[in-house]
This record gives structure tokens, sequence and C-alpha cells, in this order.
């Protein structure tokens, strides 16, 4: 069975295959599965070049067959593999809409999506159990067939639908089977009739014409069902013809003579030629009501509704196989046509294809015109669960934040761009895997209705500065202060003596993070953290490691804990201190006799002088004595000497002197 369709396939190599070209394939042939030789069939029908062909084979190969590979093979692979590794579960039409946008970003060939396409018909053609088949079936419906439609690429569409349905509603699909086979008989002499009338007419009007009749594929007669609320057995116009001939002025000629001969029905007239489909499908479509003279009393006074497409050869085989068709015919542009300007941008791709370039040749110019039709003004990422976002072009980390979730957005401190620190100003680019990291401190500013470009991040961010407006700071801060001041109230009444000094003491009163700033590369709007190991300040000396999930960590140089890290080389990143906005901040040893009230002397001397306590540490040295350290905030560096003055006045102080980082 094998052989004789290797046989087949390389009996059936067109044309544009050339000799090199046949030796590659016929070089990885005898090594491929019978998956990837389908697929390669299924190429080869839609008239595909060999690096195509080749590509098909060559993902049913265990091992590589390097004579037949090349650097575009190997690139189509590549590409290929991405969108293997695409989570395509959809729940929404939306988010179908938007995996099928993200596949189209995803690759620079659109060859990589003809062949995807034939792998998924492949796996449905293939008899398996119904069970196995179920995904690949919705997979298809939701995203490859409508992908075969938006690249005209009819046929191909109609059967993924037909096999898709065989596999989602089996019951339906065996019932549209049986209705299509009953009728086909009547329907045949139907046709038949119609046909030699069709003939008779075009050839006395001089017009030379070809008739084709096709049946209504199952999936168009399912949706019709679904769309008027019927059973199968009510659905009558299961049929059409095709009439093609050889100019527009013809396609036009033919309508009016179809009209003249049957009475054509209400709002069934489409001009797709005057008005191409964004696929740059092209035809007349027109519905007509037949009375045959034969008909016996007692048939439907009514008639039979058909319906009739007209269309030139051009037309017929982009409306077939779509960007395909480039490969397979080499026309060039005719006086006949509309101009390229007028009609959809496959086929404006086309026309300019046929008319710079050889018929076996690909450019890029291509693919870009389609994607900036698709994907217009929007990119397309994924959450770090595989899920795909729809943004608007620019969008910028906080973005995806509030796309994400409102409380996502607000507590947004940072991102991560395929695992990369990025700044919340950075622009989002199209298949980046993004994640937010949040802080239960961050909070929307000002600064951020710049940065963001959705509608729903600026709103969401407009509403949390009006309501923070209505309340006034000075209250937000008493109310908050008192919440978190009681419970450590109830907590130290259980407590006496040196325990309650060191409940008040050991705590952080301020972050460091809101009065020190770091530039990160020049870069202002990082989540950083800074290292409790040595608690850099105002003046020292510092570097940067980025770690793994918890933003940029800013070390003092003379860390001793940086020397022990393997990984500290690989992830230094260059950080300096940002002047404008960061404090002057000291730190400063003290040591002092337990008191109850040391610490709120302590704090009082610091507001006296105009300073800010952000944290403070006390420990037990030794019997009598405690030994902390502080890290003070002040506005300038001549009230240093007057505050230090003022604690060493404090009664139980002993010592106190400052920690130079230097």
């Amino acid at each position: 069975m094998l052989e004789s369709k290797r046989a087949l396939f390389v009996q059936n190599l067109h044309a544009n295959i050339d000799s090199s070209g046949k030796e590659r394939i016929l070089a990885v042939l005898q090594s491929a599965q019978e998956t990837g030789l389908d697929t390669a069939s299924i190429l080869l029908e839609l008239g595909m070049d060999t690096e195509t062909l080749v590509t098909a084979l060559l993902r049913s190969v265990s091992d590589p067959v390097l004579s037949a590979s090349s650097a575009t093979s190997d690139l189509l692979l590549s590409e290929l593999a991405k969108i293997d590794d695409l989570t395509t579960d959809t729940k929404t039409i939306y988010e179908a809409q938007n995996i099928r946008n993200m596949i189209f970003t995803l690759v620079s060939d659109i060859r990589v999506i003809l062949i995807k396409l034939a792998e998924k018909l492949t796996t449905l053609r293939t008899e398996n159990s119904v069970d196995e088949h179920k995904s690949v079936a919705r997979e298809c419906i939701d995203i490859y067939a409508p992908i075969a439609g938006r690249l005209g690429i009819s046929w191909l569409k109609n059967e993924l639908e037909d096999l898709s349905l065989k596999y989602l509603n089996r019951e339906t699909y065996q019932q549209i089977k049986e209705l299509v086979a009953a009728k086909r008989g009547e329907r045949s002499s139907f046709l038949e009739y119609v046909q030699k009338i069709v003939q008779a007419e075009s050839e006395a009007a001089g017009i030379t014409v070809e008739v084709e009749s096709r049946a209504k594929h199952f999936y168009s007669v399912y949706m019709k069902m679904r769309k008027r609320g019927i059973s199968a057995q009510k659905i009558y116009d299961l049929s059409a013809i095709r009439v093609i001939c050889g100019s527009v002025e013809n396609c036009y000629t033919l309508l009016g003579i179809m009209h003249r001969l049957w009475k054509p029905v209400n709002g069934c007239l489409k001009d797709y030629i005057a008005r191409p489909k964004p696929n740059g499908y092209q035809s007349l479509h027109t519905s007509v009501i037949i009375n045959r003279e034969t008909e016996s009393e007692n048939e439907n006074e009514e008639g039979k509704t058909l319906e009739i497409q007209i269309r030139t050869e051009e037309m017929h085989q982009m409306a077939e196989h779509g960007v395909a068709s480039h490969w397979l015919y080499k026309k060039g542009s005719s006086k006949d046509l509309v101009e390229a300007k007028d009609i959809g941008i496959v086929n404006e791709m086309m026309n300019w294809k046929q008319n710079q370039q050889s018929s076996g040749d690909f450019s890029p110019l291509w693919l870009e015109g389609i994607k900036a039709e698709i994907l217009r003004k929007s990119i397309y990422v994924f959450t770090p669960q595989g899920k795909v976002l729809k943004l608007p072009q620019g969008a910028t980390p906080i973005d995806f934040a509030y796309h994400v979730h409102t409380a996502v957005g607000e507590r947004c401190n940072g991102a991560k761009a395929n695992g990369v620190i990025i700044p919340l100003s950075a622009p989002l680019k199209n298949t980046q895997v993004i994640e937010i990291l949040t802080s239960p401190s961050a909070q929307p500013h000002l600064k951020w209705l710049e940065l963001a470009k959705s509608s729903k991040a600026r709103s969401k961010i407009r509403a949390w500065l009006d309501k923070e407006r209505e309340t006034p700071s000075v209250e937000k801060a008493s109310e908050s202060k008192k919440k978190s001041s009681e419970p450590a109230i109830l907590a130290a009444s259980s407590l006496s003596g040196k325990e309650q000094l060191q409940a008040q003491a050991n705590k952080v009163v301020h972050p460091l993070t809101a009065v020190l700033h770091v530039q990160v590369q020049q870069e202002k709007n990082l989540m950083v953290r800074f290292a409790r190991c040595c608690n850099p300040i105002t003046g020292d000396r510092i570097i940067g490691y980025v770690s793994r999930g918890r933003g940029i960590i800013i070390h003092r140089e003379d860390c001793s804990s940086i020397v022990c890290n393997p990984e500290f080389e690989n992830r230094l990143i260059e950080v300096q201190w940002d002047s404008a906005k960061s404090a002057l901040v000291k730190r400063f040893k003290i040591e002092a006799k337990p008191s109850l009230n040391l610490i709120s002397e302590i704090k009082t001397a610091i507001q006296k002088r105009q300073g800010n306590l952000i944290e403070e540490n006390f420990e037990e040295s030794d019997g009598n004595k405690l030994t902390g350290f502080f890290t003070i905030q002040v506005v300038k560096a001549e009230d240093l000497k007057s505050l230090i003055r003022s604690i060493r006045m404090i009664p139980g102080i002993l010592a106190i002197q400052a920690v130079d980082g230097n």
C-alpha cells in the first residue's frame, strides 16, 4: 500500500519541480512514513514547490536526511515546531480568532501554514477512533478551516469542515449524508436539464462556457440547519451549478441570460467581482427558481431553487486554491480583470507576484501583506499558561496586566518578556510570553496613563486615581496606621520589659524602595528590591542581580553573600543611584540600655530634625545591652550632625556611630 502511494506520488510530481528538486524529494521519500507522504500528496495537489514537499516529508522522518534538507526546509521545520507548541484549546469565538491571528505572527513563510493545513486534513482522513479525532476536529473548526478560508483555499476548507462535523456531530452528519444520497438521482436529472439549457443559451449568445454541477458540502448544510432552525429534510437547495467563461464582460452577460431564463430570488444576488472578499475571492452569485416544462401537475408550483455561480477561469483558480494558486499557475495580468488596488490583499499579492517573479519563487512580501491585512493595528502575546491575548499596537506591560485582571493591574510592579525583565514602559512585541510581577505595596500613578495604550487599562487607572482623590491621603494614612497598630498593641500587652522593646523594634517601618531609587541600564521603571544581607543606601557603590521571579536585587559591591553565588557573574546587571529621586539615607549603629520608651524617644528625636525612620532592628548583645541598626532619611546633609547629637542625649544611649558602606 505504502509503496503504491510512493509510486503514484513520484508519477504526479509536476513540471514545476526541476531535476535537483526531484532528487531531494526521492532522497527523503523512502524514509517518510505514510502520514508524511499523505500530507505531501495534498501539497502536491496544491502545486507546492520542492521546499514545501521536502519539509512535509521530513516531518515524518525519525532520522534527518541531510541530502534532502536545506536552509529553507530547516526554517520551515523550525516554524512548524512553533505552531505545534501553540495551545489551541479555545472556549470563545474571540479566543479562536486570536489564535488564528497568532499563527500568522509566528511564521515568516506562508508555506508553513499550508503544510499545517495539509497535516490536519491528513489526520482527519485517517481512520482512527472518534475520541482521538474529536480534539483535532474542534481545532480544525475553530482554527484551521477559517485559516484555509482566509487564504482562499475553498476545497481544503470544505473538506476540513465536513470531516470535523463527522467526528463532532456524527448523527447530524449521517442524516445529511443519507439525504444527499437519497436525492442523488433526482438531483442529477434536474442538474443535467439545467446544464443543457445554460450551454445552449450561452452558445446562442456567442459565449463559450464550461458548466459544472456540485452538491453543497455537508457543513454548509449543517450551518444552514442551525441558522434556520430546521431539520435536514427541509433543506431543498442541496446543489448548485458553476458557469466558467472567458472574461468579466461575459460574466455579466451570462448573469442577464440566467435572469431572463428563470426568475431570480430577491436578495440573493451577490457581486463579488466588483467587491471581492478579503481573501481575494471573485464571482457572481445568484439564486433562481426553475420550473421544468416536463414536470407533472403535482410538482411544487414554485419550482426548485438553484444557486448559480459565474466566474472567469482565473477567478476559479483563485477560488479553489487561494494563495497556493501562485505555485500552480503563471499567468500575466489581464485587462479583463479589475485593478489590483480594488481587490483583496491576497489577490493583490498574487498579481504582484505574477508580474514580477517566476512562479517557482517565493517572496516574504506575500506574507507581510497578509499579516498587515489580518493583524491591522494589533499585537498578539502569550500568558505564561499559553493563552493568547490581543492588545493594541504599542501596548505595554500595564495594558497586559489590566487585560488579565484589574487587581493584577493595580498591583503591577514589574514585568518579564520571554523570561527577561523589561520596563513597564517597554512596548510589547508579537509572540512574546509576558509575565507580570506584583507587589502588595504597588499602586497606579499618573504616569501610567501615558504608558497605557488600551482603553480598558486607561479607564481603570483613571477610575483608581479619581477614587484616590476623593479620599484625602492624610485620612488614609491615619486609617492605615490605626489598623496596623491595633494588633501590635494587643500582641504587646502580653509582653513586658525587654520583650516589648524587641517586639516594637524588630520591624521595617518604611520600605527602602519608597525613598531609594536606582536606574537599571538607564531605565527607571523596573521592579527592584534592596538586599537584606547588605542593606545598600544612598552613596554606597552598588551592583544589580537579576533574580528568578523577584525582580532585580540591589547589593553593595562589597557584599559577602554575592561571592558565594556561582550564578552571580552571569546575572550581573549595571545599576546606579537615581540622584534626582533618591533621598539622603544613612545607617547608624546604636548601643543602648534596655528601656521601654527607647524606640519612641529615638523616633521623636528623628522627627524633630525633620528626619524619617525607614527601618530599625535591635538585638540583645549581652546581659544589659542592646545593639541596633537604624536606617534614617534626612532632608539635608547638615541635619545629620544635629540628629546624632539629639539621639546621644537620650537616656540609656551608650554609643551611636554612622555605618558607611564606602
